[in-house]
């Protein structure tokens, strides 16, 4: 079980404002969130250090860059073994293609979140990562038609005194 660690209010406002913009600048953050750059340097790099921040990264438009089809796809495995599930987990996360990869209960063992060019590209997929691996039974494909939201940001409304 991971060690919790316990977040102040600075904590909290600094985290709310870089999932905002996580490019700003140690300046502009220490000016946003009403505290000297020294300090707020110091509480960055405890929040990166402890691994409440696991990623900094910038959010790109699928569709600008032709990677346009997504798709939500339900797996279920034959044999779920733990060492049966982490060998598909191994070889589901090392594809660039795949997002997201939840093991889930009850129902399939795992949904992925997917991101590919086109059809032809998806089929490819499903034939390296699924269908050639004897211990999937099941493929259950959803392809999205409309991304009504999308927001990667964590909720902090509540440890922040305000609604989210």
């Amino acid at each position: 079980m991971e060690e919790s660690i316990t977040l102040d209010a600075l904590d909290l406002k600094l985290l709310d404002l870089l999932q905002d913009d996580a490019s700003l600048s140690n300046q502009a953050l220490a000016d946003r969130a009403h505290v000297s750059p020294a300090t707020c340097l110091r509480r960055v790099r405890r929040l990166v250090d402890t691994g409440v921040i696991e990623k900094q990264m910038a959010i790109v438009s699928p569709e600008k860059v032709g990677v346009g089809l997504s798709a939500l796809v339900e797996i279920t495995l034959d044999r779920q073994g733990a060492e049966h599930l982490d060998d598909f987990e191994a070889l589901v996360v090392s594809a660039p293609e795949i997002q997201q990869c939840w093991r889930v209960a009850p129902g399939p063992d795992f949904i992925l979140v997917l991101q590919v060019p086109d059809m032809p590209a998806y089929h490819a997929l499903v034939q390296r990562l699924f269908t050639q691996q004897a211990n999937v039974r099941n493929v259950k494909a959803f392809f999205s038609v409309k991304r009504a939201k999308f927001d990667p940001r964590v909720g902090l409304g509540a440890a922040l005194g305000r609604t989210a």
